[in-house]
């Protein structure tokens, strides 16, 4: 099987010591106790305990198993049960493909080399889990048949490895799944043996998803592929932040903002027009949609444009459009709301009934092209009356270069953290830009891209002569039909007059850039920068949170990359980037793997 990866010594210290002593130092050396180590201190019994407690205890292809079993050879009589390691629940996770990892489950309850693994599901399809239930006593009731007789003891030839025939791909292991018996009531005297045995209440193997296309590498270079895998997989983070926060019973965030992969379930159809599909050929959908924000019980009516090519040279005339609303974020359910046809110029514009209206709350809506299923995304808000948000405008105030097409610009330092402010006390945040809508992808890219908290996103109406224009009227509509009150604005010295034409306070304009005496009694000039202006807003306390009731179905978070755009000349991805615009030092493209690295978080 090639080379054994050793087990560190604080992972063997959460299990009970024994008095068999193993050639080759694999466990201890020869003087009866491991090396010292400052997280660690000895008993008077001569074995080690860590200095804290452990709750939760994650293998990452771990090869434990088979030191368990080495044990169980060297003395028959030995009780795996008693070797449980001491911490509430252990979580074995592993490739289905890896050779170096075998499952603890068959070492404990010798039934379980037939029943498959709990299969971890994709991020990108259950961001919050599929619902399956972890639980030994529900995966008892699931197979009746093989608890009803007598256990047997349990001996080393039950070491199932995690590669094992019964197994051979993940997705044969949600097939295998899928064809468990009718739950029913097992014999208690099996069930209550089988839970006294187990470690812990829960499932203890884990198996990740495994390309099938890793058949044809060489096993020796698989134990390596899979171990950088587990530190790179969303799929391994979400589901130790699942089992820490049911842990803790902390519940996620009910934002709605990571919206999963999703396809509409009718299936494509063909073009109305015959000349559309050469049309479409070779060019690259830009669709977009308008963000919606209404006030409860106003008129709920959307609005999008399909064109196709970076300059909207093809325009989807006369085709059939479906909007889709997820009305429970949390749940990730997509629901049909209607079908529009693409006027002459591509528009669609569709208007809820007054039955369906969607109350307060910030709902995810699509609209799916049926002949190849691309889509524009957008957001409608349903707020309260007289809900208060602060207005900023992206290019003004916050790019520290200019950038008109293609590169990314900077971030000033502190912007991220002033928005973050306003959002965390509960106003409504809304970006204005006097950029044409058909930038929209670039542009929400590059906010989620530099981790900008969510919010209302405004664009021009195509190429217009006078933008400040356009971001007055959509303020002063949305003052005046949404009811909602400017807490605050900020922009560059071209947005001084924007804001002078809605109800905003002098005092709370906030203007980037140097001082100008003509301007000094109509705003106040950020002229130490963003780090400074925060400062004194943790420090003033004028400025009260918005209470409870003006905040339902507000969603917090940041674009969770609502953005499918990119940037050709980005120098490194989100996580490397600071909120401040920095880099963090390393750019993509200067890194150069030693080895083949695989990333498991697409589909096949």
């Amino acid at each position: 099987m090639g080379n054994i990866v050793p087990i560190p010594d604080w992972c063997v210290s959460l299990l009970p010591p024994t008095p068999i002593r193993l050639q080759g130092n694999i466990l201890r050396d020869g003087s009866g106790l491991r090396r010292n180590s400052s997280s660690s201190v000895i008993n008077l019994d001569g074995c080690e305990k860590l200095e804290f407690e452990v709750s939760d205890f994650f293998l990452f292809g771990c090869p434990l198993a088979l030191v368990l079993a080495l044990r169980k050879t060297i003395a028959p009589g030995l009780d795996l049960v008693k070797s449980r390691p001491a911490c509430q629940h252990i979580y074995n996770l592993f490739h289905p493909a890896d050779p170096s990892t075998f499952r603890l489950e068959p070492l404990l309850a010798k039934d379980f080399h037939m029943i498959p693994p709990f299969i971890i599901p994709r991020y990108q399809k259950f961001p919050l889990g599929d619902g399956n239930s972890s639980l030994l006593a529900d995966t008892l009731q699931s197979y009746p048949s093989m608890f009803s007789g007598v256990p047997e003891p349990m001996s080393t030839t039950m070491l199932t490895p995690a590669h094992s025939d019964i197994w051979p791909s993940s997705e044969h292991l949600v097939s295998t799944e899928g064809q468990a018996a009718q739950p029913a009531s097992p014999a208690p005297c099996n069930v209550a043996r089988v839970i006294e045995r187990w470690w812990g209440s829960k499932r203890i193997d884990y198996a990740l998803y495994c390309p099938d296309a890793l058949t044809a590498f060489p096993t020796v270079t698989l134990p390596h592929l899979f171990h950088a895998s587990y530190w790179e997989s969303t799929d391994v983070v979400a589901f130790i932040l699942r089992q820490v926060m049911k842990q803790q019973n902390v519940e996620p965030e009910q934002s709605g903002l990571e919206i999963s992969d999703y396809s509409p379930p009718l299936p494509r159809e063909k073009w109305l027009r015959r000349r559309t599909q050469v049309k479409i050929r070779n060019v690259a959908a830009n669709h977009r949609a308008s963000d919606v924000v209404v006030s409860v019980g106003g008129p709920q009516v959307l609005s999008g444009r399909f064109t196709y090519g970076p300059l909207d040279v093809v325009t989807l005339t006369g085709e059939k459009v479906d909007v889709y609303i997820m009305t429970q974020p949390s749940s990730g359910k997509w629901i049909q709301y209607g079908s529009e046809t693409t006027s002459s110029s591509g528009r669609i514009c569709c208007s809820l009934p007054p039955d369906k209206w969607l109350p307060l709350g910030t709902y995810p809506v699509r609209m799916f092209v049926r002949g190849d299923h691309t889509y524009a995304e957008c957001y409608l808000s349903v707020l309260p009356k007289g809900m208060e948000c602060v207005v900023f405008s992206i290019d003004g105030s916050f790019a520290a270069s200019v950038s008109i097409m293609g590169s990314d610009p900077k971030v000033r330092a502190g912007a991220v953290d002033v928005v973050r402010h306003w959002q965390d006390r509960g106003y409504l945040i809304v970006y204005v830009t006097g950029r044409p809508d058909m930038q929209k992808q670039k542009v929400v890219a590059w906010l989620s891209q530099h981790n900008f908290p969510h919010g209302i996103v405004s664009f021009c109406d195509g190429l217009v002569h006078d933008p400040l224009r356009q971001k007055t009227a959509f303020l002063q509509s949305m003052v005046q039909e949404a009811q909602v009150k400017i807490e605050a604005a900020y922009g560059s010295m071209k947005d001084i007059s924007v804001y002078a034409l809605l109800p905003v306070p002098a005092q709370q304009v906030y203007i980037v850039g140097r001082p100008s005496k003509k301007w000094l009694n109509q705003c106040q000039f950020l002229s130490e920068g963003y780090m400074t202006h925060l400062a004194q807003l943790e420090n003033r306390r004028t400025h009260a949170a918005v209470p409870a009731n003006a905040r339902v179905g507000l969603a917090k978070g940041s674009f969770a990359g609502a953005g499918r755009g990119s940037f050709p000349r980005t120098a490194c991805p989100p996580r490397c980037r600071s909120e401040h615009g920095g880099s963090a030092g390393v750019t993509e493209q200067a890194r150069k793997p030693r080895s083949v690295s695989l990333r498991f978080n697409s589909e096949p």
